[in-house]
């Protein structure tokens, strides 16, 4: 965490505990205001790692699920990086800037990952480096946003994950129910559109935007889920961070293999519970007993109470009785919500066959 951003975030109005942000005054009206109104979202709880050198590309492309050769200034991406096993260490937002690559990851993974990854530099010619204290993150949210933004900024990208930078700082559209962009710039820059944005949005902690991503079915790896899942877990190929045809990297051949013959029984769904939820907490359910049928992805407190969810389960459960949460027979039960996007049709003699 760059500490100036978070003592500029503090002149703002951001109440810090603990050392992280968890309010700008008032969490129940940010709550609700996240769910209609403008928003600006301080997201201190995330970090970048700067990768560069002659071998940048080559080298992240021999790593991560997607294909970083479609990466410009102009296009994004999302990615995990896998273990042998093809359970995702890491989900990354790729970004680049000049001739530099940008992983984003929350901060409480990216000194693992940082050392976890020169490790396979090996003789390649890149270099990588914590760049918390060379750009910071907020992001936009809701009705204004994008005319907000366009105002204090200009031209938009108009295309979810592609980004456009112009005086040194990078805007991405992060998702479009609602609009979202995310602001990557120096501390200097970052503040002085920070301040203009504010006259017209409501700031909120980085714990709404969490619950954007939520809403909009996009996930996270946090060290209490690495390495618990294989990318199509979490719907990743949906969400366009898995390139069937590119060539090796780490799990590569699991992750095909699933893809190729099926057989995937968890998938990432949304839900709501009322009762407090982190991520890598167990669920339970009548038809595995004795045993885990899904953990927590993400969670975040609701608006009207309880906490909203991202969470793997085993498709079984869904549908053959109460989902809880913590504990088999006493834990609070999970209510289903849709997600913004389909989830694709099980053929279930493959999931008895070959079940993931």
């Amino acid at each position: 965490m760059n500490q100036t951003w978070l003592t500029f975030l503090q002149t703002q109005g951001a109440v810090v505990e603990s050392g992280q942000i968890r309010h700008f005054g008032d969490a129940a009206a940010e709550r609700k205001a996240a769910v209609g109104d403008t928003v600006l979202a301080e997201l201190s709880t995330l970090s970048l790692i700067r990768i560069h050198g002659t071998d940048a590309l080559t080298f992240l492309n021999g790593q991560l699920s997607n294909d970083l050769r479609r990466v410009d200034e102009a296009h994004g991406q999302i990615a995990a990086w896998c273990n042998p096993k093809g359970r995702a260490f890491a989900l990354f937002r790729v970004l680049r800037r000049g001739e530099d690559y940008y992983l984003q990851l929350p901060g409480a993974l990216q000194e693992t990952t940082l050392k976890r990854l020169r490790m396979f530099v090996l003789r390649a010619k890149v270099m990588l480096e914590d760049a918390d204290n060379a750009l910071v993150s907020f992001g936009i949210a809701g009705p204004r946003a994008e005319v907000l933004l366009r105002e204090t900024f200009g031209e938009l990208p108009n295309e979810i994950n592609n980004s456009v930078t112009r005086n040194d700082i990078t805007v991405l559209c992060v998702s479009a129910m609602p609009m979202r962009f995310m602001v990557i710039a120096p501390m200097n820059s970052a503040a002085e559109l920070w301040q203009r944005l504010r006259l017209n949005a409501r700031p909120v902690a980085s714990d709404r935007w969490i619950w954007l991503d939520i809403g909009a079915g996009l996930p996270q790896i946090y060290p209490e889920t690495s390495e618990a899942f294989v990318p199509q877990m979490f719907n990743l190929e949906l969400l366009g961070g898995v390139d069937f045809k590119k060539g090796c990297y780490p799990g590569q051949e699991i992750v095909a293999r699933l893809h190729y013959r099926g057989g995937l029984k968890q998938r990432m769904v949304r839900a709501h519970v009322d009762a407090d939820a982190a991520p890598g907490a167990p669920l339970y359910a009548p038809d595995l007993p004795g045993q885990t049928a899904g953990t927590v992805v993400s969670a975040a407190s609701a608006p009207a109470g309880g906490y909203d969810l991202l969470v793997v389960i085993q498709l079984s459960s869904i549908a053959t009785g109460t989902v809880r949460l913590g504990n088999e027979h006493k834990g609070p039960p999970l209510k289903m919500l849709p997600l913004p996007y389909p989830l694709p049709a099980i053929d279930e003699s493959a999931t008895e066959r070959r079940g993931t």
